[in-house]
């Protein structure tokens, strides 16, 4: 058995959100270097302000600057910050209650060893030099100086105008993919310019991209087949929504693609012909990258294209619908 592949992966965007009016003054402040909390029916004072009221699910419209000093009230020590943690360095998350606030807020503090931080310490905020709206305009909280607050006064005319109404916040998972033998055998021949399935013993279908064992009766799949690189369109779907990061500007057709020799479709881009020409039964062939820019994925296929043939008849596909 040759050596499997494995690769790292990451599975990214950029996740968009309204704020509301709470959050939305809550992050306001953050912008204007205020701190904003929202007082509950029971005369608490919350940072960041929860957008009902926890006894009586009212919306809350009480709100209240508190300082940007504050005590901890619990903390945990991160030696090994990762990725995308407010500090590349080890520092102490912490629950700070912020004077003039009743419950504990949660962020970083900047400290180098777990001897400088303890219960009851007193910190205060350090405000990042830019800021837009967003819980990182709080840079960290520090240990307090005793020269008062670290307010930052907001340019005249500012404090409140022009409120933050959405945020845009990145969302990231890294992860390492190891292949099976099979899907290896795959990407291998991918790299070679050839459509590799595996064939179930008991049925006989062919699958690709390949699976370790039949999903119809269990049965594993032990041989190797290569398929040809012409297919039928079962299905289709044209895409006219426009999207970040879109490639290709729209109408484009997403297909699922019968390859002639195996038994399930695979889903691709279908280019070289007008979207609303794009038709069930259609015939198409694989078009490849430059052999240089190969590696091993599925993407080394760029697009299928219309043959030119003639329509594959709806029996040879009705059953991969």
């Amino acid at each position: 058995m040759t050596r499997t592949l494995s690769a790292p992966v990451t599975v990214a965007f950029d996740y968009t959100r309204s704020t509301g009016p709470v959050l939305g003054r809550f992050l306001t402040g953050l912008r204007d270097a205020k701190l904003v909390g929202g007082r509950t029916s029971e005369g608490k004072v919350v940072v960041p302000p929860p957008e009902f009221d926890p006894v009586t699910h009212a919306a809350i419209d009480d709100f209240v600057e508190v300082a940007p000093t504050g005590t901890v009230t619990s903390w945990t020590w991160v030696p090994e910050p990762v990725a995308g943690q407010p500090f590349d360095r080890p520092f102490a998350f912490v629950l700070v209650t912020l004077d003039g606030a009743d419950a504990p807020f949660l962020h970083a503090l900047d400290v180098s060893s777990p001897d400088q931080v303890s219960t009851g310490m007193r910190v205060q905020v350090r405000w990042a030099d830019e800021r837009v709206g967003a819980i990182t305009d709080i840079a960290g909280l520090e240990p307090a100086t005793g020269n008062g607050p670290t307010a930052v006064d907001a340019p005249e005319g500012r404090l409140g105008e022009n409120p933050v109404t959405g945020v845009i916040t990145p969302v990231s998972l890294d992860y390492q993919y190891a292949a099976s033998p099979e899907e290896s055998a795959f990407y291998r021949g991918l790299n070679e310019g050839r459509i590799v399935g595996q064939r179930c013993p008991t049925c006989r279908k062919v699958y690709v991209p390949p699976r370790s064992a039949c999903p119809a009766d269990g049965t594993p799949t032990a041989e190797e087949v290569e398929v040809s690189q012409t297919g039928t369109i079962t299905t289709f779907c044209i895409v006219n929504v426009p999207f970040l990061g879109q490639k290709i500007t729209p109408p484009y057709v997403s297909a699922y693609v019968l390859l002639d020799g195996a038994d399930i479709a695979i889903l691709h881009l279908i280019l070289g012909v007008p979207a609303d020409e794009v038709r069930m039964g259609m015939r198409v062939k694989a078009v490849w990258k430059p052999e240089e820019e190969w590696t091993y994925s599925l993407e080394n296929i760029d697009h299928f294209e219309p043959t030119g043939d003639p329509d594959a008849d709806y029996d040879t596909y009705r059953h991969h619908l």
